[in-house]
This record gives structure tokens, C-alpha cells and sequence, in this order.
């Protein structure tokens, strides 16, 4: 039954108060049609909240992964590390050899070739099949040039023994050139070989 001003007089209440009890009453409607259409507005927002919530959920469960997964993943990639390390060293170890070869085959000095390792970059150097250098006589020529000072060079060819040059201290000199020799040490030097040549002969 609708609240009137007729019913409220009909029930006694005078007019100034029926005028108070309307005017709450309709205060009273206006916020609970106010709060419907916000309840109404919030209902109609439930579906579209409800996907967005499930959606999330769908990513959370695809997000997440098992422990055991999370730790083999940790193994896997800390073993690949170690491998590709592993990898790199053994490269550079036959990188290394490789270059060494080309140096002792190139005459550097036996007792040079670990300084010369030591300051030469094998970046450079690519290794064939077999591991041997490859581009071998390019590198070799650049070895010989640019560590020309410890290359050993061929055997120096002694003088003839036969035949001793003339300005050896070794040569056998007569009596009056000794005596001419200045030098005492020198001198001492030359009477040794006269007196063992006078011997042998």
C-alpha cells in the first residue's frame, strides 16, 4: 500500500506530521533506488570481472611450474655452462698446440717458444679436421717475420782446421813472433801451442 497523505489521515496523524513522514519516506526511496542501480551496474560488471578472473587463473596455471622442473632447468643450463666451457678450453688447448708446431717448425728457439706463447693471440688461428692450423704457411710466414730475432739459424760452418786463419791466437807462430807478442796472457797461449806442435811433430 502506497504511503499517502490521505492514508496517514485516515490514521489519524495530522498533516505537518504525514508532510514529515512522506517527505523521509521518499528520501528513503530515492537511496534505495540510488543503491539498486549501483547493485544493478555492479551486476552487469560481474561477467566481464568473472572472464578477466578466470583468464588470470589460466595464466597463473600456465605460469607456474613444477619444483622438479624449476631444479632440472637449473641443472640443465649449469651443465651447458660447463660444457661450453669445457668446450672453449679443450679449443684453446689444441689452438695452442697447433700454434706451437708452426713456431718450432718456423725455427723459433726451443728455449723462446713459451715467451712467444705466452704474448701471441690464437684467436685467430682455426684449426682444421685433424687439428692441425689451418692456413699454416701464411701463419708460418708471419712467424718468421715478426719473431725473426729467436729463429735459430743454420749451423755456422767452423774454419777449416787444415788450413787456420792467419789472425788465430790458436795458429802456430815460430819463436820470433811469440817473443814479439806484447801481451803476456797472449803470449803464454802462442808457447803452449808451438811447445804441443813441436811435440806432435
Amino acid at each position: 500500500m502506497a504511503l499517502t497523505r490521505k492514508f496517514l489521515s485516515a490514521l489519524g496523524i495530522e498533516e505537518e506530521k504525514a508532510e514529515q513522514i512522506i517527505e523521509a519516506n521518499a528520501q528513503s526511496i530515492d537511496y534505495l533506488k540510488a543503491e539498486r542501480d549501483k547493485y544493478k551496474e555492479d551486476a552487469e560488471k560481474l561477467p566481464k570481472v568473472q572472464e578477466e578472473l578466470e583468464h588470470y587463473k589460466e595464466a597463473e596455471k600456465k605460469s607456474e611450474k613444477d619444483p622438479y622442473k624449476v631444479k632440472y632447468e637449473a641443472i640443465k643450463e649449469e651443465f651447458e655452462n660447463f660444457k661450453t666451457d669445457v668446450t672453449a678450453k679443450e679449443t684453446a688447448a689444441k689452438k695452442a698446440a697447433a700454434y706451437r708446431k708452426l713456431l718450432k717448425d718456423a725455427g723459433v728457439s726451443e728455449k723462446h717458444i713459451d715467451k712467444v706463447m705466452k704474448v701471441s693471440d690464437l684467436d685467430g688461428v682455426e684449426l682444421d679436421d685433424e687439428g692441425n692450423a689451418k692456413n699454416a704457411g701464411k701463419l708460418t710466414d708471419a712467424i718468421k717475420s715478426e719473431w725473426s730475432d729467436f729463429i735459430q739459424t743454420d749451423k755456422t760452418q767452423g774454419a777449416d782446421v787444415a788450413t787456420p786463419p792467419a789472425n788465430s791466437t790458436n795458429a802456430v807462430k815460430s819463436k820470433k813472433e811469440i817473443m814479439e807478442i806484447k801481451d803476456t796472457a797472449e803470449r803464454m797461449e802462442a808457447w803452449k801451442t808451438y811447445l804441443s806442435n813441436q811435440k806432435g811433430s
